[in-house]
């Protein structure tokens, strides 16, 4: 596989990203988040009511526009029917900080004794290295993150930086999707095409089925997708595209470590990542392709 600068390989930016997403991913799904949103006042029936403002809050209180560009693949009318009420609720000041007790709760329910751990304060000073290392121009998520304080706590300081560094991610994920010329609802049919989830999965950004229909026929024109929308080899070799560029955009916070200290962050994060996958909260099927792209 082709090395990046530095010599480190886009196969391994993918694996800290797999081992990392998880790690963030806690604040959406944990019992002790949902609690912490309940208390504002939101409603915790499903997880989107507090997702949404849950992860806008560092930029501050913007509309459902604003949300929609830096979110990208889900449906404007999903982005306003939670974003438009949220500031209403609670401010983006009050839901940081619920955020970090929530999450705070959640890691010491599921990492027990481990949460005070050298082996967590190791991983987390060097995924913090990493972090403060990322390039924040023209990422609107990675540069709201960046601006906050970091936490005390070397628990909250490894889940500050795994959300920094894949809002970073992401940010440059949006970057390639443009670049190869997916629109949003494109991105998620092509990403479906060539199986990273299923359809129904993906329903849940809240695209209505003709959207999908003509974004499956505007793919089809470009000879990326067969009729039943399954991916064509060229549809298939743009999303492997798509990926690579993702992976190289992504590396540059990974080149302030050492090789040998990559080499350790990946040995440190496998019991924590483990505990997570093992407490059930995080749904085996995702939009995000970990595992399959």
């Amino acid at each position: 596989m082709k090395e990046l600068n530095g010599g480190l390989e886009p196969g391994r930016v993918r694996q800290l990203w797999h081992l990392l997403e998880p790690l963030h991913a806690v604040l959406y799904y944990a019992p002790e988040a949902f609690e912490e949103a309940a208390a504002l006042g939101y409603d915790t029936k499903e997880r989107w009511p507090s997702y949404f403002p849950y992860r806008t809050a560092p930029l501050g209180a913007v509309g459902a526009r604003s949300v929609t560009s830096a979110f990208y693949s889900f449906s404007p009318r999903m982005v306003a029917e939670h974003i438009d009420p949220a500031w209403k609720t609670a401010s983006p000041e009050a839901l940081l900080r619920a955020r970090t007790r929530g999450v705070d709760r959640a890691y010491r329910a599921i990492l027990g004794d481990r949460t005070d751990s050298p082996e967590l304060a190791e991983a987390a000073a060097l995924a913090r290295r990493a972090a403060e290392a990322v390039n924040t121009e023209g990422r609107p998520l990675a540069a709201a993150n960046a601006a906050l304080d970091w936490p005390q706590a070397p628990h909250l300081q490894l889940w500050h930086a795994a959300t920094l560094l894949r809002e970073h991610r992401g940010d440059g994920h949006i970057a390639a999707l443009l670049v190869a010329g997916l629109d949003p609802v494109e991105s998620l049919v092509s990403f479906a095409a060539i199986g990273a989830a299923s359809v129904e999965r993906f329903e849940s950004r809240g695209w209505s089925a003709p959207e999908w229909a003509s974004a499956r026929d505007r793919l089809a024109a470009r000879g990326l997708v067969d009729a039943d929308g399954t991916a064509t080899e060229a549809g298939r070799e743009l999303r492997r595209t798509v990926e690579e560029h993702t992976d190289q955009l992504a590396a540059a916070p990974w080149l302030s470590l050492t090789e040998d200290e990559v080499d350790r962050l990946v040995g440190l994060l496998g019991e924590f990542w483990v505990a997570v996958l093992s407490s059930g909260l995080l749904p085996s099927e995702t939009t995000l392709g970990i595992g399959k792209v």
